[in-house]
């Protein structure tokens, strides 16, 4: 979807400030926010939807919000939706009964093995690519109204596949439950130039991960 959270290529949003030496959490509930979302990870709900869902948060709230809370209110919002708390059971930080499980109890010995393992994105499906390497490219012109990873600052842009990552799940669809819907993702390299014109250096290019829903030949 078009919304704030795609700033890239964005002006007058401020200058980056890096934090020297900044701690991997500010305040200890951010570390807790970070636990309970490894918790449910991988049984509900999808990341894609997880995404989808920090995405629909109004843009003045989502400009204010820090990182992590952020992440509270897109999880708390489909804990809602998919029945393991209530909303009353949220504002009052009670339980009404007992709780519904939703997938695996994640254990205290499973956490470490488990971040340290990661989440592969590949999947093993037999798919068709729709490109090749080599390849010239346009990313599609489009705006869907739900979930997306196709960038606005690439569309309708002219770009050159340089690799196959293999098969992935397509996120437009995971977000929307609508399935995997699997299907090739190429890394794309697109000239500055061709994203932001010719001001922008003619040495610079920038890689971008691109399903094949994304892409027609250019």
């Amino acid at each position: 979807m078009n919304g704030i959270h795609d700033m890239g290529g964005m002006q007058d949003m401020g200058p980056i400030r890096p934090e020297k030496d900044e701690p991997v959490f500010h305040a200890a509930w951010e570390g807790r926010m970070f636990a309970l979302d490894m918790a449910v990870d991988g049984g509900w709900p999808p990341l894609d939807a997880f995404r989808y869902q920090i995405e629909l948060i109004p843009p003045a709230d989502y400009l204010r919000m820090s990182y992590y809370e952020k992440w509270y209110t897109a999880l708390t919002e489909l804990m809602v939706k998919y029945g393991s708390l209530t909303r009353e059971e949220l504002d009052s930080g009670k339980s009404a009964g007992p709780a519904k499980k939703t997938g695996h109890v994640l254990r205290g010995a499973e956490v470490a093995p488990m971040i340290a393992a990661g989440w592969p994105a590949t999947v093993e499906v037999k798919v068709d690519p729709q490109f090749r390497t080599g390849q010239r490219v346009r990313a599609r012109s489009i705006n869907p109204v739900s979930h997306t990873r196709l960038p606005r600052y690439a569309r309708g842009k002219l770009g050159t596949i340089v690799q196959d990552h293999g098969v992935v799940v397509f996120p437009d669809a995971s977000a929307q439950g609508l399935g995997q819907k699997p299907q090739h993702v190429y890394l794309v390299r697109f000239a500055m130039r061709e994203l932001w014109g010719a001001e922008a250096s003619p040495r610079d290019s920038v890689y971008i991960s691109m399903w094949d829903d994304y892409l027609e030949p250019a």
